[in-house]
């Protein structure tokens, strides 16, 4: 059944009779973002498309995160209500066959009707990649901002720590716009910074992020790993609680939204 728009304005009874949720992978160079844009490409707008090719009906789909233009994941979810008749493994390779090459549904599972996936998440995962090479890479240009002067992990990695807990980011905001009810105080979980050969990884655990956060934490370690700040001088970034002291931002193409935590798995929403 195709549902229109006049159902969807009047809230006639549209027999979506089940909640799904998705496991997405997806490479963001190319899109706006993950939210539905009217004149620029989208991952919810691929995803919605592809499900209306699959089933036949308009759905709206919900992300856990809203990952930024030229942003990209490992491990989004994703959840929406349909009526097909579809069994739940078949969303999976039918999505796959009508989504474009550069995103893929990983996994899907079916969930309990009051499952919220964006404020019943408990904490995500990212990551942000830098090529630390003085040659660039065309495997990993699309996933790595590149830095060519040699980086002192263990000083970026001695550095980050002091984000772990309970803080104010506002220095690693990069705009936080007209809205001061919104609270810049996040909770850090862990965050470590490692070398895998001639590529340094910045991973981040926490509850939530503010906008550019991790771009802003990535940029400012890199000035702690080229012995440009001290670690006391990120560590006074942070205590000193001003909007777009930290950075700088570093460019989309090395973040990666790894992982999105929930209190159960998705199995025991049902």
């Amino acid at each position: 059944m195709t549902l229109t728009m006049a159902a969807l304005e009047i809230g006639q009874d549209l027999k979506l009779t089940k909640r799904l949720a998705l496991v997405l992978e997806y490479d963001g160079t190319d899109y706006c973002g993950f939210q539905w844009q009217a004149n620029a490409p989208s991952i919810q707008g691929a995803l919605e498309t592809a499900l209306e090719k699959l089933t036949g009906e308009k759905v709206r789909v919900l992300g856990s995160s809203r990952t930024d233009a030229g942003v990209h994941a490992r491990g989004q979810v994703v959840s929406f209500k349909t009526g097909s008749s579809l069994p739940v493994d078949a969303f999976v390779q039918g999505l796959n066959y009508h989504l474009p090459e550069d995103i893929s549904v990983k996994s899907a599972c079916q969930v309990n009707e009051s499952f919220l996936v964006r404020s019943m998440s408990v904490s995500r995962e990212y990551s942000y990649s830098i090529l630390n090479s003085r040659t660039r890479s065309p495997m990993t240009a699309r996933f790595a901002y590149r830095v060519t002067g040699e980086l002192d992990v263990e000083a970026m990695n001695s550095a980050c720590q002091a984000l772990v807990g309970i803080h104010d980011f506002t220095s690693f905001a990069s705009d936080i716009g007209d809205e001061p009810q919104i609270s810049t105080i996040r909770q850090v979980y862990r965050a470590v910074v490692e070398r895998h050969e001639d590529m340094v990884v910045f991973n981040i655990v926490a509850n939530a992020f503010i906008r550019h956060q991790i771009r802003s934490t990535a940029g400012a370690l890199v000035q702690v790993g080229s012995h440009k700040l001290s670690q006391s001088d990120f560590i006074g970034l942070l205590e000193a609680k001003k909007v777009g002291l930290a950075g700088p931002t570093l460019p989309a193409c090395g973040l990666c939204l790894m992982r999105v935590n929930y209190p159960t798995s998705f199995e025991e929403m049902k």
